[in-house]
Order: C-alpha cells, then sequence, then structure tokens
C-alpha cells in the first residue's frame, strides 16, 4: 500500500518540477502518543498522521469532519493497525470537544508526548466587504483553536511533571502571517497570532521541559485545495515557489516530524517556513 497520497493528476502540469521521492520512516517517534488535529482527508493534517505512524508513534486524530475522519482512521487502521490509530471528532472551537480530545489520548494510552495543532480555516474576502462573522470564524478556528489546544496540552504536560524534553507542540503557521495578500486579512491575521502565541507558549513551557515550535507552509497541494481555490490563484502561486512547484503535504509532515524528534531537542519558539517566507 502506497504511504503516498497525490493530489488529481489534472492539477500537475507537464512541465512542472517533480517532487523527490518519499523519504521512507527512521522510528524517530517510537513509543509516543501524538494527538492530531484536522487530521482527516489528504492535507497536511493526514499526512502528518501517517507520517507519524511510519515514525512509530500512536496517534490520536481529532476532526471536525466526522464521516471523513471515521474514513481516515480506517484506512490507517488497515496500514498500521488499530491499536496505534484512534480517532474523535472534535471542533476546535467547543472547549468541551478539546478536552475529550485529550483525554481520550491518556485514557487510551495513558501518556500525551506530542501535540500537532493544524486545525485551520480561511476564506478570501476583501477587508472593505468583510463581516464581522466572517472575520471571527476564522480567527476563532484558526487562532483561538490553536489557543485552545495549546493550552490542554501545556496543562497535562505541566502537571504531569515529567523531566526536560518530556513534550512537544507543533502549530501549523502559514507564510500567510509574514506576507501581504489580497483577501486574507483575517487569516494573515490568525496565523501571525500563531506565531506569537507559540514564541509567548515556548518561554512559559520551557520551565517544565516543553518544546513549542511552529511550521509555516507556503503552498501544500492536495484535493482540498484544489477545490476551494481557482486555477488561477493556484497557478499565481506556484510561480511564486523558489522549486517551481507546490510542497506535497508530506515534505511538510517531515518538517513536523523533525521538530517532534529529539533531533530539534534544543529548538523552541521558533516558525519554520516550508518552503520560503518571501515566495
Amino acid at each position: 500500500m502506497s504511504s503516498v497520497e497525490e493530489f488529481p493528476t489534472e492539477s500537475r502540469t507537464a512541465s512542472r518540477p517533480c517532487p523527490p521521492a518519499y523519504v521512507p520512516g527512521h522510528e524517530l517517534l517510537t513509543g509516543r502518543t501524538a494527538v492530531i488535529t484536522a487530521a482527516a482527508g489528504t492535507g497536511i493534517g493526514g499526512a502528518v498522521a501517517r507520517r507519524f505512524l511510519e515514525e512509530g508513534a500512536r496517534v490520536v486524530l481529532g476532526d471536525a469532519h466526522a464521516r471523513r475522519l471515521r474514513a481516515t482512521v480506517a484506512a490507517l487502521r488497515d496500514g498500521f493497525g488499530s491499536r496505534q490509530v484512534t480517532g474523535l471528532p472534535c471542533d476546535v472551537t467547543d472547549e468541551t470537544q478539546v478536552a475529550a480530545l485529550f483525554d481520550l489520548a491518556e485514557e487510551r494510552h495513558g501518556t500525551l508526548d506530542i501535540v500537532v495543532n493544524n486545525a485551520g480555516l480561511g476564506g478570501t474576502a476583501d477587508l472593505v466587504e468583510m463581516t464581522d462573522e466572517q472575520w471571527d470564524k476564522v480567527i476563532d478556528t484558526s487562532l483561538n483553536g490553536t489557543f485552545r489546544c495549546t493550552r490542554a496540552a501545556l496543562r497535562r504536560l505541566r502537571d504531569r511533571g515529567r523531566p526536560a524534553g518530556g513534550g512537544v507542540v507543533v502549530n501549523v503557521a502559514s507564510v500567510a502571517g509574514w506576507r501581504a495578500q489580497r483577501g486574507q486579512a483575517h487569516y494573515a491575521a490568525a496565523k501571525a497570532g500563531v506565531m506569537a502565541l507559540t514564541r509567548c507558549a515556548a518561554v512559559e513551557a520551557a520551565a517544565y521541559g516543553v518544546r513549542v515550535n511552529a511550521v509555516s507552509p507556503s503552498l501544500a497541494m492536495h484535493p482540498h485545495l484544489v477545490k476551494v481555490t481557482t486555477p488561477e490563484l493556484l497557478a499565481e502561486l506556484t510561480e511564486r515557489e523558489p522549486f517551481g512547484r507546490p510542497a506535497e503535504p508530506w515534505e511538510v509532515a517531515n518538517v513536523v516530524v523533525f521538530l517532534a524528534s529529539g533531533y530539534s531537542s534544543y529548538m523552541t519558539g521558533e516558525t519554520v517556513s516550508v518552503s520560503s517566507q518571501r515566495a
């Protein structure tokens, strides 16, 4: 069974550079338990879940889309076994659902080691036409949701009294947090907020041995993005990429694996660009 999730062939062009070969797992996360939000489907969250399993982790997946989540959990269990994969519907705008997801991880596996806050929501609207509802919806999912999940993680990791290096939080930001793009004021503000939240949380969490970092993808191609974005905008964004192609979700997931593993043991409060903040 292939580990690589490809986006539709028709969204590629003959001249577009191909991604490199898929990198196999190296047991970097063996024996660790990870909570991953917005993990259903074939986007970054789903790629992170698969990569973590390939690295030996147990994963507890949350997603607001219950049907897609069930399908994702079933597919991953086919490849990695039912004991390694658990899922629970979770809307990160609901504190009760967030708490239930984290409780499930500890009840099922007796531990919590890694949290990947991938849940986010976008949209396109010029600021002068943007409604309060549009603004609030994006902020509540992309920024407030990351806050709720980070808080839930840090409370558990702090209260457990683990030694230094005992836990990791990886937030998914966006290149939009650095650069200006028309129609993205709410999303850019949310993702810039995620970067600032990451820095502040890292300073606080260092006292009890927990690291907090973020990844900032520019353009990662997957079927859902193709459905909600115009071909013209995708072509424009792709042209701005240094490699002349969008990232595969698993390429972003590789960086998340690095930040979750012992290879980044002295990194905290950082936001890692994948691939270029200036693209």
